[in-house]
């Protein structure tokens, strides 16, 4: 984002330049029927294409302005000339290409945005999907500050498909969608990495906050019926790239994993 707002002001400052240049072109150079008045369309375009159609039309008006103070202060030109049908029709022509360039620039940015939130959305949920969390991860690991990456696994997902079909289980990834929502803070992120797996970006302050987190969110979500436990990794303590804390996460939520099937087990013995 801060890339694309450099790049919209540069375009913006070198549209004004270019007023000034074809402004200075037109009063030194300009006479009956050269027709340097045509290279406003060019900062009309500029401006147009980073802004959307309302400023568009409003560089269209800028340049008439120009163009009509150009044939003012012009000597080769009859100052008369700014009170001809080509004044008018320079006025309508160069606001309505502003307008309509400025209309097809701000659709395209808009059909982008949605393409863009397509390919980083898991469909099913909503969440962001894979993509869209490493390059999360990515931006964590650039700021350099101590975060936590839980993994968690959604229990008898497969069991819910295969007994119940798969609405009732889609219904359930749903569910469990919205409860993390409503679970974690404004600031942590979460995604859909796989199809029964979860993943979280938390500020924590080190593994024994990540590992209250993780209760919390497992208390809170087996209260509303759903089974899901995690692994985590702090970064920078246990890892500090994506690879390593996603192989801590997991190993850890392996370990807890197993844990919990051997309690079961012994109580079940």
């Amino acid at each position: 984002m801060p890339a694309a707002i450099s790049h919209r002001r540069l375009l913006v400052g070198s549209a004004l330049v270019a007023y000034g240049v074809v402004f200075a072109c037109f009063l030194v150079f300009e006479v009956p029927g050269l027709g340097l008045g045509h290279f406003f369309y060019v900062p009309v375009a500029m401006i147009a294409l980073v802004t959307g159609p309302v400023l568009g039309a409003v560089a269209g008006v800028l340049a008439a302005a120009l163009y009509m103070l150009g044939v003012l202060l012009n000597p080769h030109i009859p100052s008369t000339e700014v009170l001809t049908l080509s004044t008018i029709i320079r006025l309508v022509t160069y606001t309505a290409c502003g307008a309509l360039i400025g209309w097809f620039a701000q659709d395209n940015r808009r059909l982008l945005e949605r393409l863009q939130m397509l390919v980083e959305r898991d469909a099913l949920t909503g969440l962001p999907n894979t993509r869209a969390f490493e390059a999360a991860i990515q931006r964590r690991l650039e700021t350099g500050g101590s975060f936590a990456l839980l993994i968690g696994d959604l229990d008898r997902l497969r069991e819910a498909h295969d007994v119940r079909g798969h609405l009732e289980g889609n219904d359930l990834l749903r569910r469990l969608a919205d409860m993390l929502g409503r679970s974690l803070g404004p600031a942590d992120e979460f995604a859909r990495v796989g199809d029964d797996e979860f993943a979280v970006l938390a500020t924590v302050a080190g593994s024994s906050d990540a590992a209250r987190l993780c209760a919390r969110l497992e208390s809170t979500l087996a209260q509303r019926g759903l089974g899901m436990r995690f692994g985590w990794a702090v970064h920078p303590e246990e890892g500090r790239n994506a690879l390593s804390l996603y192989r801590a996460a997991d190993e850890r939520l392996y370990a807890r994993t197993l844990l919990a099937s051997q309690a079961v087990a012994a109580q079940s013995a």
